[in-house]
């Protein structure tokens, strides 16, 4: 898929919205020339049709020559039967070179959230972009990454080395679905309308805020936690530190939870802005606290032997039994980013800030991965027990300095991880769901109630292995998406996007389909779902026994489900434009 990008021509342009240049009244000479290789027509009930100001414009009131028409005979067809779309190509990506009148939105779609940011709203530089996935990577479930793998018996290297690899392979998706974001500025929601339809749009998001709140919920105990494990000892060991069966917690550790999820809410509320400043001024004071953490543990183990020294307890055949579900796992872990990037991206200056900023995903992945096996294997020679959790070591340390410090790192990098990975997307599909009550704020204190409701307490107590079947199981839903989204973005629509229909329900719409659904998006989304089912099942306890070939299906659910869902995409909308060139051929014909 990379190299077809590079064959269509990627618009990588350094700065999207600079792109053309033209005037409006150069655009419409160069229109005159070569409007008929840009221009498809479709029945509207407007009298003439919206030029990129806004004005209104009758094709019939010049010459037919003009438009490279030839000698069609167009008699019979009124001004009010015509409108022009204008493809990215010829336009630019300008939000006015795009051919776009925000007027004609439908309220019904759009909001200043929905709407696509316009030059002065990009203001992600390539360092804020690498800032976020410092924010993002540097968290407490990151830290248990590679340091799991060692535990399930690979060697130090084997662990990291499966981390790099996930997350270099999900780069190549990562890039792609974060160019048109860049490009037309529109968020995931809005690019979704493009394959799945415009209401069909609503099925893809909901399934990704599903995912994130349940995340957001995760991540905002994990946070919770610390504040509690951090306390003075009298206070835990306190009545009100024992566990009420109804609630499945106990109310000391509730509250903790509570007050770090009011302290993000504040945050959240500030919008994008917030959320940028927060990422780009916290990733220092984490890069820091990280550095310290390791050279701690390296001086107070006398160095990293001990860790250097561990080699694997598998088999070859072992590893690679083991090897490819971790993978799957671990590319997993940030699908759930890469499927909405676009949200982010759309605020980048440009493309190119967007791509070098998202190199830092696999760095800083493999570089916290270290940090987190080094220190890990290290506690077992300062502590004489293995410390897997990064609080639980924290707390085992001690001091008042290092107690206020572990709630400062630890509060800011869960923060920094739940509102970039697990607020924005749920937020931005409740504001598409409904434009004219749901703002990102809202949608964001939505996100976070419902991160409440799915009780991450009794989540995280039920089995260790939760997270794993957790993050391989939601990768069917999300893998099929992400493939239908590509393939429809690249290889149906070529990179051009009719950013006007984007916000349309005209039936006449591109993106209108059946009744404002893809039936063939559906169709490849449930394709790609069905097989990962009975693993999924037999993984929880629902099946007692499957074949072994729906088992390697579950363990490497996020590839089988991305390529089933791409090629009966790929498939069924193929033959479907080829019948369309050839009703439209004959209709040429029958003018």
């Amino acid at each position: 898929m990379v190299s077809n990008c590079f064959s269509l021509g990627l618009h990588l342009h350094p700065h999207p919205h600079k792109h053309n240049h033209h005037s409006l009244s150069s655009l419409r000479s160069h229109t005159n020339a070569k409007l008929y290789q840009h221009v498809s027509f479709t029945a509207s009930t407007h009298k003439g049709f919206y030029t990129s100001s806004g004005s209104t414009f009758d094709p019939l009131r010049r010459g037919r020559k003009d438009y490279g028409w030839g000698n069609h005979n167009l008699t019979s067809i009124r001004p009010r039967d015509i409108r022009p779309r204008f493809s990215a190509t010829m336009t630019g990506s300008a939000s006015d070179d795009f051919g776009y009148d925000e007027s004609q939105f439908d309220p019904s779609l759009t909001n200043d959230d929905l709407k696509p940011t316009t030059p002065s709203q990009r203001t992600f530089s390539w360092l804020d972009m690498s800032s976020l996935w410092i924010g993002l990577v540097v968290g407490v479930p990151t830290y248990y990454l590679a340091g799991s793998l060692v535990d399930l018996g690979m060697a130090w290297w084997q662990g990291i080395a499966t981390v790099i690899a996930a997350n270099l392979i999900l780069l190549v998706p990562l890039v792609l679905t974060a160019q048109p974001g860049t490009m037309y500025g529109i968020s995931f929601p809005v690019l979704a309308r493009s394959s799945f339809g415009i209401r069909g749009a609503h099925i893809p998001t909901l399934l990704r805020a599903l995912v994130g709140c349940g995340w957001y919920g995760i991540e905002t105990w994990i946070g919770g936690e610390a504040i509690f494990l951090l306390l003075p000892a009298h206070v835990k060991n306190s009545a009100l530190s024992h566990t009420l069966p109804w609630l499945g917690t106990s109310p000391l550790e509730f509250s903790c939870f509570i007050v770090f999820w009011l302290a993000q809410l504040c945050i959240v509320w500030r919008g994008m802005d917030g959320i940028r400043k927060l990422e780009k001024y916290s990733a220092p004071v984490l890069i820091t606290l990280t550095s310290c953490l390791l050279v701690w543990s390296y001086l107070k183990a006398g160095g990293f032997g001990h860790m250097l020294s561990l080699s694997s307890k598998l088999t070859s055949a072992q590893f690679w039994t083991l090897f490819f579900p971790s993978l799957t796992a671990n590319i997993s872990f940030w699908a759930t980013l890469a499927l909405n990037i676009p949200d982010f991206s759309r605020f980048a200056k440009s493309q190119t800030d967007q791509i070098i900023g998202q190199v830092g995903l696999p760095v800083f992945m493999g570089l916290f991965t270290f940090v987190g096996v080094a220190v890990t294997s290290s506690t077992s020679i300062i502590f004489g027990r293995v410390i897997s959790n990064p609080i639980e070591l924290l707390g085992q340390i001690g001091g008042l300095a290092t107690t206020l410090l572990a709630i400062v790192g630890i509060s800011l990098a869960t923060i920094t991880t739940n509102i970039a990975a697990n607020v924005v997307a749920p937020a931005n599909a409740l504001v598409n769901l409904n434009p004219k009550f749901f703002t990102f704020g809202r949608g964001a204190f939505l996100t976070a109630v419902l991160g409440i409701v799915f009780q991450p307490w009794r989540l995280l107590k039920s089995s260790e292995s939760f997270v794993y079947t957790w993050l391989i199981g939601y990768s069917a839903l999300l893998g099929p998406i992400g493939g239908i989204v590509l393939v429809d973005y690249y290889l149906i629509k070529k990179m051009k996007l009719n950013i006007g229909d984007l916000y349309s329900l005209s039936p006449s719409g591109e993106y209108y389909f059946s009744k404002g659904y893809n039936v063939a998006a559906v169709v490849a989304l449930v394709a790609g779902i069905i097989p990962v089912v009975p693993g999924f099942l037999h993984k929880i306890g629902a099946l007692s026994e499957i074949s072994n070939g729906f088992v390697v299906v579950y363990d490497n659910a996020l590839f089988f489900s991305f390529i089933i869902a791409a090629f009966v995409y790929w498939i069924i909308m193929s033959r479907l434009r080829r019948k369309q060139t050839s009703f439209s051929s004959s209709s040429h014909q029958l003018l």
